[in-house]
């Protein structure tokens, strides 16, 4: 079916077609405006940091969940660890342990900040094991340079 208004003559024109480009003096968005990029609060790491009258993003999204009251416990100890100058890792284990459990039990929701930690712990093994992998290599160098020194 055919009209003749031209607006409805190219139904199957692309979107985006008659967007103005980026540059276009007549865009609302210019090359390097982040300010209508959004950033998710997991994966951008400044956003952790307060925001002008209220918390960091990150904090946000962790109490609208399942887990504010596991998180809020977290923060606080690990406030009290830094101001304490403690080990955070030792003052805040049982916390820490039991956020994580909330946010299991929640993983509908916070599945991107356990993906998160879960490759982030997978990229320390890594190194971890590198590292080791490394040194057996120097010893099994050291071995062979000591045992041809020995003649």
């Amino acid at each position: 079916m055919s009209s003749s208004d031209p607006k409805t003559e190219n139904s199957t024109e692309k979107l985006g077609d008659s967007s103005p480009e980026i540059g276009d003096s007549n865009s609302s968005e210019k090359l390097g405006d982040s300010s209508t990029v959004w950033k998710d609060p997991v994966e951008s790491r400044g956003s952790y940091q307060p925001k002008e009258g209220g918390e960091c993003s990150f904090c946000v999204f962790m109490k609208r969940g399942g887990c504010r009251e596991s998180f809020t416990a977290w923060e606080v100890c690990m406030e009290e660890a830094e101001k304490n100058k403690e080990d955070i890792f030792t003052k805040c284990m049982e916390v820490n342990s039991a956020l994580f459990k909330c946010m299991d039990a929640h993983s509908h929701y916070y599945h991107r900040v356990l993906s998160a930690e879960k490759a982030a712990a997978e990229q320390v093994k890594k190194e971890f094991e590198a590292e080791k992998n490394k040194e057996e290599e120097i010893s099994e160098e050291e071995v062979a340079a000591r045992k041809q020194a020995q003649g």
